[in-house]
């Protein structure tokens, strides 16, 4: 085994038991910030989504709204 390996299995080693000492688990370590970073993200597409969809009605209903005053302006 080189020495390279060697060290690493030792930092390994006392990284394993620091974190058996205070409770923490290799695995878990930055859970939160990922899962915040997926949750804004989904959050961010659904605003888009939501802009697009009202922006199309709007523009639908501006439309519908001019015709209507104008077929109102000339039969009246």
């Amino acid at each position: 085994m080189s020495i390279t390996e060697q060290s690493w299995m030792e930092i390994q080693m006392l990284v394993g038991f620091v974190n058996a000492r205070t409770g923490r688990t290799m695995n878990d370590r930055g859970e939160g910030v990922i899962s915040t970073a997926i949750a804004v993200l989904i959050t961010a597409f659904i605003g888009a989504a939501m802009w697009v969809a009202f922006d199309r009605i709007w523009d639908n209903a501006e439309g519908n709204i001019e015709g209507e005053v104008g077929r109102i302006g000339t039969s009246g």
